[in-house]
């Protein structure tokens, strides 16, 4: 894999952690299911969006791993 397919899976875990974030800890969601007429799932909102969030976050933490094993592999071979 390149260094491309390291920004892009930084870029994801970073972008994916923000809206998992912001849905769990603001009523942002909650409020445009409610104006929509879907707030029935607003049940199961907890179920998907905290495993997103430690999802989202363990592929940022991953890929920044990925990325500084390259680098030092780039520096000592």
């Amino acid at each position: 894999m390149t260094e491309k397919t390291d920004r892009k899976l930084i870029a994801t875990g970073i972008t994916g952690t923000v809206i998992a974030a912001l849905c769990c800890f603001t009523p942002m969601l909650v409020m445009l299911f409610g104006a929509v007429g879907l707030s029935a799932w607003l049940g199961w909102l907890d179920y998907v969006l905290l495993p997103a969030l430690a999802f989202f976050a363990a592929l940022t933490v991953y890929a920044v791993w990925r990325r500084q094993r390259r680098q030092t592999t780039r520096t000592d071979g």
